[in-house]
């Protein structure tokens, strides 16, 4: 990320990013000037992560700001007719709002459209009660807009490179399914779970059998490995033969499934045959290729320890 104009360090920015349900008093370092900002001159920001937010936890937060004040200050930059656009900290804006509050402190900076957009996406991403489906928007927008990689996001927001991989691999669910990960209905484990599952009605069919049932993580990854490595029955039988697996082959395609974490076909013509493995960017692909580097080390390794062996 760009480096902020005027001198907001790393400690100011993880105080401003500290959205929490409570209203927590977190030092922001001395040297940051704070202002009061009318709060009838404060807009929000249209590019917003973020859409969804609980009033409960609001009300909630409205009535310790009604108390106490806001104890944080929020990130402003300045917009036209002198008026003002949040970068970070539009839950501390709105309970505000519902204190009746007529001015709110602030830090206003002088930053420039790709800054506000990093800062206001990274922040979004900071907070743990963002739905994984948002979040994978806010990263895969940060990567676009900026020419990142996964592994210089992962970086910036904190997060291992496994984290922004799965991740963004929710992007990849049909709508129906992200829908239900955004309301809270389907945890992103289960639906990271159901991802190999490569006919769509039999996608969607899971993930409202985990909604409904109630099932954990680990019956769900039963139950899919069950249904990947059953015939599909529902095919002609001319098409059935053709494509049928002895169930070694199978389990070895599932294998490598779960290995790289993407989708992978077995084509057999008698004794030969082609393996497919799917990328989606070239992220996925560098991510293959290590994975594929790191399994070279350990059979050379292993190679070395027999000969010594001999």
């Amino acid at each position: 990320m760009a480096n902020v104009k005027g001198g907001l360090g790393q400690r100011g920015m993880n105080a401003l990013f500290r959205d929490n349900v409570e209203n927590v008093k977190v030092d922001v370092p001395s040297d940051v000037p704070t202002q009061e900002i009318d709060i009838a001159l404060i807009d929000r920001n249209p590019g917003q992560a973020r859409k969804s937010f609980d009033e409960e936890s609001l009300q909630s937060m409205a009535s310790s700001i009604a108390m106490y004040g806001v104890l944080q200050p929020i990130l402003l930059v300045k917009s036209e007719g002198g008026r003002y656009m949040i970068i970070a900290g539009e839950r501390r804006f709105r309970a505000s709002l519902k204190a009746g509050l007529k001015t709110i402190p602030a830090i206003v900076k002088n930053l420039s459209p790709q800054e506000i957009q990093e800062i206001s996406l990274i922040e979004n991403l900071h907070r743990e009660n963002l739905n994984a489906i948002e979040a994978a928007e806010g990263i895969r927008e940060l990567m676009e807009n900026h020419g990142l990689t996964q592994e210089e996001v992962a970086v910036r927001i904190g997060k291992s490179r496994p984290y922004v991989t799965n991740t963004l691999r929710l992007l990849q669910l049909p709508e129906e399914v992200m829908d239900m990960v955004k309301s809270g209905k389907l945890s992103p484990g289960h639906a990271r779970t159901i991802l190999p599952v490569d006919n769509k009605e039999k996608l969607i069919e899971f993930a409202k059998l985990s909604c409904e049932e109630g099932i954990s993580v680990r019956d769900m990854e039963r139950i899919v490995q069950n249904y990947l490595n059953a015939p599909k029955s529902s095919a002609p039988a001319q098409r059935r033969k053709k494509e049928a697996l002895p169930l070694e082959f199978k389990a070895f395609v599932n294998d490598m499934k779960r290995l790289f974490s993407t989708k992978v076909v077995l084509k057999r013509n008698g004794d030969k045959g082609r393996i497919i493995i799917d990328y989606f960017n070239n992220d996925d692909l560098e991510r293959i290729h290590a994975i594929m580097h790191l399994l070279q080390i350990q059979a050379n390794n292993s190679s070395t320890f027999n000969e010594k062996d001999n």
